[in-house]
């Protein structure tokens, strides 16, 4: 019944290294083979079309969720949650900043695991979190030193909530709600956005297009991923990786462009939730700090005074379109209310 369920949704964007033997990539044979180019050039179009036309928009693209948009002062509070929470459980399960890497051992192991552990705890507290996000991207170093650079990178959702909150951390009343002004959040929200989807598309090369084997031993070990079956599609394997492969990989180009991010994320969040009937706490546990980011953008994006925020990129002229510019002089979101 589970496994019929999740293969009602579109392509399961999935980690295989948390439920298979890890394997290294690097297959460039196979992502420079006639149809995962073809994929990745249709994706990159795609994204550049939708970002396009999204510059022509003016306010959220979906208006009925305006009331998600009251949410925005207490946005970094719930990352920061969300970011401790997903520390703290994969402290307690023996893993360091990723499902995978469980597998450390000794004095400087179980050292790793307290100092992850602690720092989820205190994100939780919600005290004085721009120094606890600081010290969650000090383990970056760490990281690549248990576990290599591509980790790091398959990692960069994590970094990319705590650099949000060094540009953007909690207040100290309200329940953590914040103000910010309107550069502050453009450059909070870009870092959000290229971390995240820099670790999508990380991992649709990682553990896709240039590691089929990997992506065709989980497929082997869970056929409920192949949707195309339930259409009566029979794909060959190598097919299946290349449109996972792709699928993946435009989910990153979009959450880094920011363009139309509530039905970015609204689609996005089918695939990323359907996980969870297949791989429960494990795939919870991983994707918190995702889920996370998910929220923020759809709460930004269904803001009328931040949704052009949310697709901001620097430019030389230092705007990226003109309804991204300021329409006059604000010392924080508030403010800018009072003169638009």
């Amino acid at each position: 019944m589970i496994e019929r369920l999740a293969m009602t949704v579109p392509l399961l964007p999935t980690h295989e290294r948390w439920f298979v033997e890890s394997q290294p990539g690097g297959d460039w044979s196979f992502f420079f083979s006639p149809l995962p180019l073809v994929l990745t050039a249709a994706v990159v179009a795609v994204t550049v079309v939708w970002r396009l036309v999204a510059l022509r928009a003016e306010g959220p693209e979906l208006p009925f969720l305006a009331p998600l948009g009251r949410l925005a002062p207490w946005v970094p509070r719930l990352l920061g949650v969300h970011l401790g929470v997903a520390l703290l459980a994969l402290a307690a399960t023996g893993a360091f900043i990723t499902p995978s890497n469980d597998h450390l051992a000794g004095v400087g192991g179980s050292s790793l695991l307290l100092v992850e552990g602690a720092l989820g705890v205190w994100l939780v507290t919600g005290f004085r979190l721009r120094a606890a996000a600081a010290l969650v991207l000090g383990l970056g170093p760490a990281l690549v030193l248990v576990d290599g650079l591509t980790a790091l990178g398959e990692c960069a959702n994590l970094a990319a909530v705590a650099a949000f909150l060094v540009v953007l951390a909690p207040g100290a009343d309200a329940h953590g709600a914040v103000h910010p002004t309107r550069d502050q959040l453009r450059v909070a929200l870009l870092l959000l956005r290229l971390g995240v989807g820099a670790a999508l598309v990380v991992l649709a090369f990682s553990e896709k297009l240039t590691n089929p084997a990997m992506a065709i031993d989980t497929l082997e070990r869970y056929p409920a991923l192949d949707v195309f079956g339930l259409l009566g599609l029979d794909l060959a394997p190598e097919t299946f990786v290349a449109i996972a492969g792709a699928t993946e990989l435009l989910f990153g180009l979009l959450v880094i462009s920011g363009a139309f991010p509530q039905v970015a994320v609204l689609v996005a969040m089918v695939p990323f939730n359907a996980t969870l009937l297949l791989f429960g706490q494990t795939e919870m546990v991983g994707h918190l700090p995702v889920y996370g980011v998910f929220l923020a953008l759809l709460v930004y994006g269904s803001n009328a005074r931040t949704a052009a925020d949310v697709r901001w990129l620097p430019t030389p002229g230092g705007s990226a379109g003109s309804s991204d510019v300021d329409p006059a002089p604000a010392t924080s979101l508030e403010d800018a209310a009072l003169v638009q």
